[in-house]
Order: structure tokens, then C-alpha cells, then sequence
């Protein structure tokens, strides 16, 4: 079973360096992926994707994740070709993070000049956006698109990436969670909105869509944010490495979740505890079992 252990980083203005240079320590410690949120919205933090080129020509091994693109103040043609860009940059190892856009957070998208949406739309043009980002990657001609919410008159196809780039969606509710299971090829909740108790109901309806859409449920990648803390406690993720093991590990066998990302860190040694005795202790504890 192919796992995966990484983190989200923190993003911050005031010092610009330290989320580079956290994904080149995540590479040197041995961790398999790095990730970064996208909320345009907050000038306190840098640009996701200037910060993803910027990790990209500063590593050669680790793959590099948007934890979850802002798509409705991020046109889908553009990210189709700054997505090819950045695959072919990194020499294949970008992985492209689709977020449909939070509700919570949509006046702050408004006055980004993003467009109103409900949640059902927004929904509606994740699903446009995602056929159209496929076809400028993979098509032979150009690219007509008629949706109700983008449209291409004719466009280029291209960049080609380096690699079938995967498409992971977040999603909390049946309805995203069906789209999941009809299109995308990951999917990442987050442990402090989506407990691991959640996860079992979650993974059965992305399941059920994708059978009913002709799709192998096993197709579909299911990764996990996680926050938690090497201290006392008793929760999820409260305790030693030890603890922390068992409990991803048990996600692992119980709810086929295979990648792991660290929720919102900027501690380089909670980084080199996570690679060192989080993720072979689970990956041992997998074997195993």
C-alpha cells in the first residue's frame, strides 16, 4: 500500500523564506509530500502559487500538493496551464488541489471580485471546471466548452503535463461528496471540521457515486489534514508518536485513508518527529497488519 505522510504549511507575509525553506527540510527528513492552502482573500499570506513554483525549483523528490486551490478567484483555463507549468517545472511531481470555494468565505470572495454563488453552484462549476482543465491537458483539438458557469470558444489545448496530474477535491457534505466519487481522483477533509468518526459515512457515499458513475472506489485517493499534538491528552492524535501510529494506522486499514497531511504546521521539529517516528511506525503497523 503506497502511503503518503506530509504537511500543510503555514503561509505567512512577514517571512516569506520559512515555508520554502520547511518544504526543503520535508524533503531532506524523508517526508513524501508538501502542501499549501489557497485563500486569496488574506493578504497576510504569500500566493499559493507563486509559493508552489517557488518549491518546486528548491526540490527534486518530494511531490508538491494545493491543499485546496480557491477556484472561484482562480479561472479553470488559467490553472489548467499554470498546473501543466508547474508539473512540468517540477519534472511531474505537482498534484492539483480543487476547492470549490467555502460559503463561509464567500463575501470575502466577493469582494475579490469573485463571482455570487450558491452552494449548489459552486458545486456546478467545480464539475464544469474540472472537464475543462482535463481537456486542455489531454486534447488533440481545440477546446470548445459550453457551461453554465465557464465558457472556451475554441481554446488552445496545452501545456501537456509531465504525468496524469491528479484532481483532489475537498468536500464535507453528500452532495460535494458524490462529485468526489463521480470525478476527482483524491479526496482531503480536515480533521478539526471532519472528525475520523465522520470518515466511514463519508467514504460510503463516495463510494456509492462511484460505482454508479462506472468507477472502482479504490480509484479514488483519500488523504486526511490532521492536526494534533505529542503531549498528553487523550483525543485523536494526543499523545506519543507511539499513539499517533496507531491511530493513522487504524485510519489506514479501517477507512482507506493513505496520505497524511500535518494540519497548518511551522515547527521544523514537529516536521522531523512526524517523518522520523510517525510514518514508519505506521507504515510497519500497516504492513503488519
Amino acid at each position: 500500500m503506497d502511503l503518503m505522510f506530509g504537511a500543510l504549511l503555514e503561509q505567512s507575509a512577514e517571512r516569506p523564506q520559512d515555508v520554502i525553506e520547511l518544504a526543503v527540510l520535508m524533503e531532506q527528513v524523508g517526508l513524501d509530500v508538501v502542501t499549501l492552502s489557497d485563500h486569496p482573500y488574506w493578504p497576510e499570506r504569500l500566493d499559493t502559487i507563486a509559493l508552489l513554483s517557488a518549491i518546486v525549483t528548491r526540490t527534486s523528490r518530494i511531490t508538491v500538493l494545493s491543499n485546496l486551490l480557491n477556484l472561484p478567484l482562480r479561472p479553470p483555463a488559467a490553472l489548467a496551464r499554470t498546473a501543466a507549468t508547474l508539473d512540468i517545472l517540477s519534472g511531474g511531481r505537482f498534484e492539483l488541489g480543487l476547492g470549490a470555494g467555502a460559503q463561509q468565505m464567500w463575501e470575502s470572495i466577493l469582494a475579490e471580485g469573485g463571482p455570487a454563488r450558491s452552494a449548489g453552484e459552486s458545486i456546478e462549476a467545480l464539475e464544469e471546471a474540472t472537464e475543462l482543465i482535463r481537456a486542455l491537458w489531454t486534447s488533440k483539438e481545440d477546446v470548445t466548452f459550453n457551461g453554465e458557469h465557464y465558457q472556451l470558444g475554441g481554446a488552445k489545448p496545452g501545456p501537456v503535463p509531465l504525468h496524469e496530474i491528479p484532481i483532489w477535491f475537498g468536500a464535507y457534505q453528500p452532495r460535494m461528496l458524490r462529485t468526489v466519487g463521480r470525478l476527482a481522483d483524491g479526496w482531503i477533509p480536515s480533521s478539526p471540521f471532519f472528525p475520523p468518526a465522520a470518515l466511514t459515512g463519508a467514504n460510503q457515499i463516495i463510494d456509492q457515486a462511484a460505482e454508479a458513475a462506472g468507477r472502482s472506489p479504490r480509484s479514488i485517493r483519500r488523504g486526511y489534514n490532521i492536526e494534533g499534538s505529542f503531549g498528553a491528552g487523550s483525543g485523536f492524535l494526543e499523545g506519543s508518536a507511539a499513539v499517533w501510529a496507531e491511530q493513522l494506522a487504524e485510519l489506514v486499514l479501517a477507512e482507506r485513508i493513505t496520505a497524511f497531511f500535518l494540519y497548518r504546521v511551522n515547527d521544523p521539529d514537529v516536521l522531523r518527529r512526524f517523518a522520523a517516528e510517525v510514518a514508519p511506525a505506521v507504515r510497519d503497523l500497516v504492513a503488519k497488519a
